[in-house]
């Protein structure tokens, strides 16, 4: 990836991102927004180009699983994500009576809220929580990082997590996974 790399969220960073999203005037919106970065592992594009029918269920409740349509992911890569339970408890409390067709996340007025809006929106939040080198970025690659290091706890591999981030390439999503130097350590003394 060119450039510099947005940073890595540790988990008291992100419970202080959802605090503040507790304070701002749509709470429970902006609460999704940051759930879908960091349990999904959404860009800022795919989170507002996600509509209700992508997360429902044939029933009309919230599904196990999000299904990114081609049209709302980048370069047409969709894909299906599990459903974190958190995330899943945030867009029930969201969902309301909004029809299939509506975007998940509205703007001020009640119309598709932009990317660039969520950017912002981000760039505000870490602003305000004197994060550096964050952006809207940094929940995507703090979810690629932490299924990478867990993944073989699920009985997966990397190639799982590759289709969970939406590379057509293993190498991409190896330049999104931060190392640890902790586990680096703990590694070396068990050779």
């Amino acid at each position: 990836m060119p450039g510099k790399q947005a940073k890595i969220l540790a988990a008291d960073q992100i419970d202080n991102l959802l605090l503040f999203a507790e304070t701002t005037r749509y709470p429970l919106r902006d609460r999704v927004i940051v759930l879908l970065s960091v349990k999904a592992g959404l860009r800022a594009a795919e989170i507002a180009n996600l509509t209700w029918e992508m997360v429902l269920d044939p029933n009309g409740g919230i599904s196990t699983a999000l299904e990114l349509r081609n049209c709302a992911a980048k370069k047409g890569h969709g894909r299906i994500i599990p459903i974190h339970a958190d995330l899943r408890e945030a867009l029930c409390e969201l969902q309301g009576t909004s029809e299939p067709s509506r975007p998940v996340v509205l703007s001020e007025r009640g119309s598709k809220m932009k990317a660039r809006s969520i950017v912002i929106w981000f760039s505000r939040a870490y602003r305000a929580l004197n994060l550096d080198g964050c952006s809207s970025h940094s929940g995507r690659r703090t979810f690629i990082t932490r299924a990478a290091r867990l993944v073989h706890k699920a009985g997966g591999s990397l190639r799982d997590v590759q289709l969970l981030a939406g590379h057509r390439s293993i190498q991409t999503t190896q330049g999104y996974i931060d190392g640890d130097s902790d586990a680096q350590r703990r590694l070396v003394s068990l050779i």
